[in-house]
């Protein structure tokens, strides 16, 4: 059984980093953002550099994700997994706290240290106005290196969210291209880390619009679909 995410996100794109990994739509607002293995990557890196040099985390340190399903939340959730971080979703004492800025009230109950505020702009563009005592992630995350080298072991808590994700992810097979209702599962281990196990790509849909089912999975050549 797999007990570390980084190794788990490396596995999924090591066979073709330049195919698409994870493909995100937002139906109500006809969002389309597509990532390969190696732009995921990117980002992936870049945010645990930003947690690790810019944020001084380190192995273990609890971090807050207040974040709906979406491609920008994949890199901050699999960022951290990297850094060896430990991701809480309920309010508590931590290092870092990433949070919508729709979520922004609810993240002032979070007593915390760095405060980094996402507001999911289709085209990852900086905040024209950033929320006090927030710094924009876009803006901070863009100047940091564009590789990490994960941890050689997972986090405390990657062999347990592995074992659900690799539970959740039979009848999955390699090479499946999943098409997820984020709304019906917002879990990140269902949306995210399942596929990812299965070294399946992803089309993560939010908002979903029912109708265009059936033209969306014949464009994006889906095989399986979680809805």
């Amino acid at each position: 059984m797999a007990d570390n995410i980084a190794r788990v996100f490396a596995d999924a794109s090591a066979a073709d980093p330049t195919r698409p990994l994870l493909t995100w739509y937002d139906d109500a607002t006809g969002e389309r953002t597509e990532l390969s293995g190696a732009t995921l990557g990117n980002w992936v890196a870049k945010t645990a550099n930003l947690l690790v040099d810019e944020a001084g985390c380190a192995p273990g340190d609890p971090v807050g994700v207040l974040l709906p399903p979406h491609w920008q939340t994949a890199a901050v959730l699999l960022g951290c997994w990297s850094a060896k971080l430990t991701v809480v979703d309920a309010p508590a004492p931590v290092d870092v706290l990433f949070t919508a800025v729709d979520r922004v009230d609810e993240a002032a109950e979070w007593p915390a240290g760095e405060r980094y505020a996402l507001a999911l702009d289709p085209f990852a563009l900086p905040m024209r106005q950033v929320p006090a005592g927030c710094t924009d992630f876009v803006s901070a995350v863009r100047g940091h290196g564009d590789h990490f080298t994960p941890y050689p072991a997972g986090g405390e808590a990657d062999a347990a969210l592995l074992a659900r994700a690799e539970s959740r992810a039979a009848g999955i097979e390699p090479g499946d291209r999943l098409l997820v209702d984020v709304a019906a599962y917002p879990d990140p281990v269902d949306w995210l880390l399942a596929p990812l196990a299965a070294r399946a790509s992803i089309v993560a849909c939010g908002n979903l619009d029912h109708s265009r089912l059936p033209a969306r999975t014949e464009t994006e050549k889906v095989t399986r679909t979680l809805t």
